[in-house]
């Protein structure tokens, strides 16, 4: 009897070793994470229930992915973001060859727990493109005045995510699912902290702006893989104007050094704590104020003049004003945001 047990025992042992679920092949699980950026044990689970099927396993995460990542969500909510990311897109910068040229741009800070993580591609990714879906969805303002305007977060997080890089490519999901998404992949709560837009839609000729147009700069310092995304980001809104404006922005080394001068101012107000255009009663400090700092991001002969005579100076050297002619650039508004700071 003693010898039938164990050899019960025996065959219970091989049955169980026959029933063993197979090895799945590293190369479909590296070829998975690829395509879902999950972890290998999520990438083998979902490949094992497939039977090897990429489509199949990615379908298999997509439902994995709404049921444990709800649930995921809940249990961080509480912990506390101050790490992240600062994220700008400009889907159109203003004047261009002719001086008919829209304005559309949004900037956005997304939050997780760790530096760790908002070093994350993954991470960055994410945030580049929640703020090109934040440019795309704005609306111009109806009050006559083109500056920068909050987003309601709320209507943000419904949008369907767009693709910065694929922009043709369809929405498969929503900005609050891609967050959750995201959250079940890193493990730390991530939030939308807050977001800014500024919209001027394009004139309907280039006659109704023969004399003034619009451009806007930006500036991301500490930017992550290549992407739009870095811990302290900027705007800046300048106003073209003058009487041969139409004549000279269609030239090639005009639209050059004009480039480099909006980079210049937006990468000027970053380097200070600007806190304002001219100056206010509120800043603590004269250098608060743009016009009140020496522009030391502006290479060439105007390097380290104040902002405006710099401003004056570029404007007549590059054909805006000369004499008998009025024109110039002037900074009308800006936007400068940090992780975790209200500036």
């Amino acid at each position: 009897m003693f010898r039938l047990a164990r050899q019960s025992t025996s065959l219970f042992c091989q049955r169980s070793y026959s029933t063993t679920i197979p090895k799945v092949p590293i190369a479909l699980v590296a070829e998975l994470r690829k395509k879902t950026q999950v972890s290998i044990n999520k990438a083998r689970e979902a490949l094992t229930h497939s039977n090897g099927d990429i489509a199949g396993a990615v379908k298999w995460l997509e439902r994995d992915m709404e049921t444990s990542g709800a649930s995921k969500a809940a249990k961080v909510a509480s912990r506390e973001t101050k790490e992240g990311l600062v994220s700008v897109s400009v889907l159109s910068p203003g004047a261009g060859l002719t001086t008919a040229g829209g304005v559309r741009a949004a900037m956005v800070e997304l939050n997780c727990e760790t530096d760790f993580v908002g070093r994350n591609e993954l991470f960055a990714k994410l945030a580049q493109d929640i703020a090109h879906t934040a440019a795309y969805i704005s609306e111009a303002k109806s009050n006559g005045r083109v500056s920068f305007a909050p987003l309601s977060l709320d209507e943000l997080r419904e949008s369907p995510l767009l693709s910065h890089n694929e922009p043709g490519a369809s929405p498969t999901g929503t900005v609050s699912s891609a967050i959750r998404d995201a959250i079940v992949k890193v493990g730390e709560n991530i939030s939308l902290a807050r977001a800014s837009a500024i919209v001027e839609d394009a004139p309907v000729s280039p006659s109704q702006t023969t004399q003034k147009a619009l451009r806007l700069g930006s500036y991301l310092h500490g930017a992550l893989h290549g992407l739009s995304t870095g811990r302290v980001g900027a705007l800046a809104l300048v106003n073209l104007h003058s009487s041969r404006l139409s004549q000279i922005i269609g030239q090639e080394k005009f639209r050059e050094d004009l480039f480099n001068l909006e980079r210049s101012l937006a990468r000027q107000i970053v380097g200070f704590d600007t806190l304002s255009i001219r100056p206010s009663p509120e800043n603590e400090v004269e250098e608060q104020a743009l016009h009140n700092q020496p522009f030391i991001t502006l290479a060439g002969e105007f390097n380290g003049l104040p902002v405006p005579e710099a401003l004056a100076k570029w404007s007549a050297s590059n054909g805006l004003a000369s004499d008998g002619i009025e024109g110039g650039v002037e900074v009308v508004d800006f936007l400068k945001w940090k992780v975790g700071g209200a500036a």
